[in-house]
């Protein structure tokens, strides 16, 4: 593996407002071409597994006094929402398996074996070596960046709120009953952020006119499970929003309405970033 260029952009607004952080972890685009060599798959294929477009969505936040953290390298090369430690034994030799759980055993660990449909990404297993040096080299950066951020929030304002932006497929929410999100919120279950904050995110979908749902199919994962300590005011929620509203699927493509559907997004994002760790009856900060 060879060095590769920085990981992700961070970019501050002119005046940070209030703490308040936007990441999009699994955006990234750059394939490297000595991960397109090796992958038994097209790129359009590994495209699959993107959270395409999500860091177009997001970039507004940065117009409302919010900070935004997005993702370079592709999330079917190192998943940045994923532990180091959550090793995949089927996609990574030489090494004694480690810890297991559902998204490991569904080939999603922190160096992929599949992309979506179940598409296997490489003909044989890469060398714990390889997989050593994503994490240091691709994974490790990226946090390095968000554990400074929330804490020069928390220095900076008290707190911190990370809204941990990502995107699902139409198929994910096909057996849910009808009418189908087109968001789901994930806070762990209350755990990841305090209850007037997940109300706040919850309110600012909804007075856009968006369907809602908690934490069902998706509560969080890595980012939130390690990031989100709310006895601390750092809070983080994670929001999924269904692709089909804002992109062609199969062609990873967007919409001819898309810019229609950012700037309805941009409406959202603006009261995201009002919103304010600091203890008060209200999540958000006044007019």
């Amino acid at each position: 593996m060879k060095s590769a260029e920085p990981t992700f952009d961070l970019m501050l607004p002119q005046r940070w407002l209030g703490g308040v952080i936007f990441a999009s972890p699994h955006s990234g685009r750059a394939y490297p071409d000595w991960f397109l060599a090796e992958s038994r798959l097209d790129p359009q294929q590994l495209r699959s597994s993107e959270d395409a477009f999500v860091d177009r969505l997001i970039a507004p936040a940065l117009d409302h006094g919010a900070a935004v953290l997005t993702a370079r390298v592709p999330r079917c090369v190192v998943d940045l929402n994923r532990g180091p430690e959550e090793i995949d034994p089927l996609v990574v030799s030489g090494g004694a398996p480690g810890m297991m759980n559902p998204r490991i055993m569904a080939g999603l660990g922190v160096i992929p074996r599949v992309v979506s449909q179940g598409r296997a990404i490489h003909d044989r297993p890469i060398p714990r070596e390889e997989a050593d040096q994503r994490i240091a080299r691709l994974w490790r950066p990226y946090h390095q960046a968000l554990s400074a951020l929330i804490q020069e929030a928390v220095s900076r304002f008290g707190g911190a709120v990370l809204i941990d932006m990502h995107s699902m497929p139409r198929d994910a929410l096909t057996h849910l009953p009808r009418p189908r999100p087109d968001m789901v919120l994930g806070d762990r279950n209350g755990v990841s952020a305090a209850p007037r904050i997940s109300a706040g995110v919850a309110e600012a979908v909804a007075a856009e006119g968006f369907r809602l749902r908690r934490n069902s199919p998706f509560s969080g994962a890595y980012i939130t499970q390690t990031y989100g300590r709310p006895r601390e005011n750092v809070h983080v929620v994670q929001l999924e929003l269904d692709r089909s509203l804002y992109m062609d699927e199969h062609r990873i493509e967007p919409r001819a309405d898309f810019d229609q559907f950012r700037a309805r997004f941009a409406r959202v994002i603006a009261r995201l970033a009002r919103l304010r760790p600091d203890e008060c009856d209200s999540a958000f900060a006044a007019e």
